[in-house]
């Protein structure tokens, strides 16, 4: 297995710059493994392909505005801060964009705290030390930190969120997510199609390519996750009642994968609060996981890696071919496949 085994072509045109409204007016591929058939479809429509009975697993995570403007102290040059990972009550982990960031650099975060720059990490990562919480200044001081590849301002910056958005922490959307609008879901609840929440805490490693030669060499970003005792409960009722556990987007797989290693006989998951920190590759076996709704990832990723585990390499390379040559729309505002 080589990295290059997950590569493909895809026409610049094809990377959606921006979302469609409404949100369930996306397109919908829908893989099936036992058919090995593909179907064509709206994602509003995906009510037909699913079953009473079977359970949806969101991730609620919400987007911050981790993106936040700064200026040198005393010269006022303009640079840049991505907040990553919370390390303290006033230390973050951040991404920093200018040059001189070097360790006791003062910076004043425009319309925030003052800030100094503490141990240089990888690249451009370093420990930001903030005079006061910055949590309080995001709302004014902050802005929505968009994937590299999305070149078009987002004008209303919720449609970067998805619609059951609860619990603050990430730096990228669940993507999977996003299409999904309440009348939607009120619609395949009405059908018996239940749903149950989790929290992954999406980093930006996420969209990091795998330059490893041997993905096995790659090492995995670690994200933190929650699955609660009635987000189990939920799953493993459903399971037992021969239910399908339908995972919207990686992070839920990553989450409920995570969770099922801890389970016992006659459990698929127990309630897990920690890292998620598994490198789903193909010849993993899922032990969670029935069904998955996700997004057209990058070549090269991690996370095509795992669909690619889930659905099979060639298969997934053979639907990419036929997403391009249809004109689906890809990445994170892009449209959706179902895999069966």
């Amino acid at each position: 297995m080589k990295t290059s085994d997950f590569d493909y072509s895809l026409p610049p045109e094809l990377i959606a710059q921006t979302p469609l409204e409404p949100r369930d007016a996306s397109r919908l591929l829908v893989l099936d493994r036992a058919r090995e058939a593909l179907e064509h479809a709206a994602f509003r429509d995906i009510g037909n392909y699913l079953r009473p009975g079977d359970l949806l697993v969101l991730n609620e995570t919400r987007v911050i505005p981790a993106r936040l403007f700064a200026r040198k102290i005393p010269t006022g040059g303009r640079v840049e801060l991505l907040l990553l990972r919370r390390c303290g009550e006033l230390e973050w982990e951040v991404l920093a964009g200018g040059k001189g960031l070097n360790p006791g650099r003062r910076l004043q975060v425009e319309s925030g705290p003052q800030v100094e720059i503490g141990a240089a990490l990888n690249g451009a990562r370093r420990l930001a030390r903030f005079a006061e919480p910055i949590e309080p200044y995001l709302g004014r001081a902050g802005h929505v930190p968009l994937p590299p590849y999305i070149h078009t301002a987002l004008k209303n910056g919720e449609r970067y969120q998805t619609v059951y958005a609860r619990e603050s922490g990430s730096a990228a959307a669940p993507t999977a997510g996003l299409h999904f609008t309440p009348r939607l879901l009120e619609s395949l609840a009405i059908r018996g199609v239940k749903s149950a929440r989790v929290v992954l805490h999406i980093g930006l490693d996420t969209f990091a390519p795998v330059n490893e030669e041997d993905p096995q060499e790659h090492h995995i970003h670690s994200e933190w996750c929650r699955l609660d005792r009635e987000a189990a409960e939920q799953i493993n009722r459903t399971r037992s009642a021969g239910g399908r556990i339908v995972a919207v987007g990686t992070t839920s797989v990553r989450t409920l994968e995570s969770a099922a290693r801890l389970a016992s006989a006659g459990e698929t998951v127990r309630p897990y609060d920690g890292a998620a920190d598994l490198f789903i590759l193909p010849g993993y076996q899922f032990r969670a996981v029935d069904a998955l709704i996700t997004n057209f990832h990058l070549p090269r990723s991690t996370l095509i890696m795992l669909v690619s585990a889930f659905a099979g390499r060639k298969r997934i390379l053979q639907a990419y071919a036929v997403a391009v040559q249809q004109g689906y729309r890809f990445y994170s505002f892009g449209d959706a496949m179902l895999i069966l």
